[in-house]
């Protein structure tokens, strides 16, 4: 049974190419969620006052990869310990984020975010939100898989 993870880790073009290369990964799609606007587009979610952030939401095979491995695959591809921002991608939209499905995958967070707080790769606390999955609003098609297609 295939299960989903929804992350946010910047500008979602490169978290998502990241995630399509990952075996056990079925398939990846771009989109929003987390906010209060119903059916935002990527000019509302720019603004920077929808609440939603930019975020990839992976369908994967847990007989191949983990939970676990997609996480720390998640928090090596970002900055978790800028607090909405990625490099020059600065706001709420481009905060670090879990969107959790159930009560194992936000416990499993909750543990590898302390793991990590504690083993010194960061010199600095993470920031990274945990909050239960909100409505996900598919983002626009020029945005699915944009490396690839560029």
């Amino acid at each position: 049974m295939m299960e989903e993870a929804i992350f946010g880790a910047g500008c979602f073009w490169g978290v998502e190419s990241k995630f399509g290369k990952v075996k056990g990964v079925i398939s990846t799609e771009v989109g929003y969620t987390g906010g209060s606007t119903k059916n935002p587009t990527y000019k509302d979610v720019c603004t920077n006052t929808t609440g939603h952030a930019e975020v990839v939401k992976i369908t994967f095979d847990p007989k191949v990869v983990s939970y676990e491995e997609l996480l720390e695959i998640f928090w090596d591809i970002h900055n978790p310990t800028t607090l909405n921002r990625q490099g020059w991608d600065i706001g709420t939209q481009y905060r670090s984020v879990v969107f959790y499905n159930n009560e194992e995958q936000r416990l499993s967070t909750i543990r590898l975010k302390e793991k990590l707080n504690k083993s010194g790769k960061y010199k600095k606390p993470i920031v990274t939100e945990i909050v239960p999955a909100a409505e996900y609003y598919k983002a626009e098609e020029y945005h699915q898989k944009y490396h690839e297609k560029n």
